[in-house]
């Protein structure tokens, strides 16, 4: 028998279902993965405040597009089977799906392996086994489905195959609608985005007023006094709102910063108090917050929602004017 002809339209259908395929399989289980990086987190570990500038967004993103056009190339396949079961004979259906359970069990195996080395290095924890029963269902989900479709289960069961697609397909639904009770909704990051950058800025002026009190022994009267057109520095403004920050000497030596945040300081934020932000500025020797708004005992740049001061007080034995190093 003369094997069966395959056309240009066979083999970009089935290159491409696997290729969504892949990507798809890889996207939920990375997804999964950061899910409970976030449930369970690791205190050793570095998480993003914004879930949606890190991975997640392009794990959601890859499942949004790559499963429905996976299960649209699939049934044009199964369609082109059904009007030729001729079709379902070319070596690019074989290779595609003998491919397909290689990728499956080596995936299974890489992963395996990489839990392993976390295991060893010390993650024992309830996220680790998670992990590893997510890598077990997935490969052996998918090396069964195609296995299966080898043997023609799925064209002589194709009401299985119906219930099998529809359960995918709500497996994934589910896991991005869970994402957004986990991590916040897109918009809700860019909120979480302007906090950050409004910390940042205050961060910013902070150093820019510890800095003018060493040249002038000092406070500045107004923001406006820290503008250097030498080095370049410019009063930030508010992000979200365009207005300036609230700024006001309260003492000789203190000050108080203040910023209209939309959010609590989010966990895991590089501002949170339990993890250790990148602090580019002079650190504080005391902190005063708004009472209600945030406890004594948090990260001096945590914040509640609304209007947040942060007070700060310079100690000049440890940034004292510049005119005392130099005699030093």
């Amino acid at each position: 028998m003369q094997p069966v002809r395959i056309t240009p339209k066979d083999f970009f259908l089935w290159v491409g279902a696997m290729a969504a395929l892949y990507a798809s399989v890889f996207a939920f289980v990375a997804l999964i993965f950061s899910y409970l990086d976030r449930v369970f987190p690791d205190p050793l570990a570095y998480y993003s405040g914004d879930p949606y500038s890190s991975g997640i967004s392009t794990q959601m993103a890859t499942i949004i597009v790559g499963l429905p056009l996976f299960l649209l190339l699939m049934y044009l396949i199964r369609r082109a089977i059904a009007a030729d079961a001729s079709r379902g004979e070319i070596w690019v259906r074989r290779w595609a799906l003998y491919c397909t359970l290689f990728v499956a069990v080596a995936v299974f195996a890489v992963d395996l392996v990489t839990l392993v080395v976390y295991f060893l290095n010390g993650d024992v924890t309830l996220r680790f086994g998670l992990k590893i029963l997510t890598i077990l269902l997935v490969a052996s989900a998918t090396f069964m489905h195609f296995l299966a479709d080898l043997h023609g289960f799925w064209d002589a069961q194709p009401r299985q195959r119906t219930i099998v697609s529809s359960a995918v397909g709500t497996t994934a639904l589910a896991a991005i609608i869970v994402g957004f009770f986990i991590v916040g909704t897109p918009w809700q990051a860019r909120l979480y985005r302007y906090d950050d950058q409004k910390v940042g800025d205050v961060q910013n002026l902070q150093y820019q007023i510890v800095n003018y009190w060493q040249s002038k022994e000092k406070l500045p009267a107004v923001l406006a006094d820290l503008q250097d057109p030498i080095s370049g520095f410019m009063v930030p403004a508010d992000p979200q709102s365009g207005a300036v920050y609230e700024y006001e000497t309260v003492g000789a030596l203190s000050f108080k910063l203040c910023a209209v945040f939309n959010a609590e300081t989010q966990p895991y934020s590089v501002y949170d108090g339990r993890r250790i932000a990148p602090i580019a500025v002079p650190p504080e020797t005391s902190m005063k917050v708004p009472a209600g708004k945030v406890g004594a005992d948090q990260d001096s740049w945590h914040h509640g929602e609304g209007r947040t001061c942060f007070e700060r007080t310079i100690d000049p034995d440890r940034y004292p004017p510049f005119s005392k190093v130099k005699q030093m």
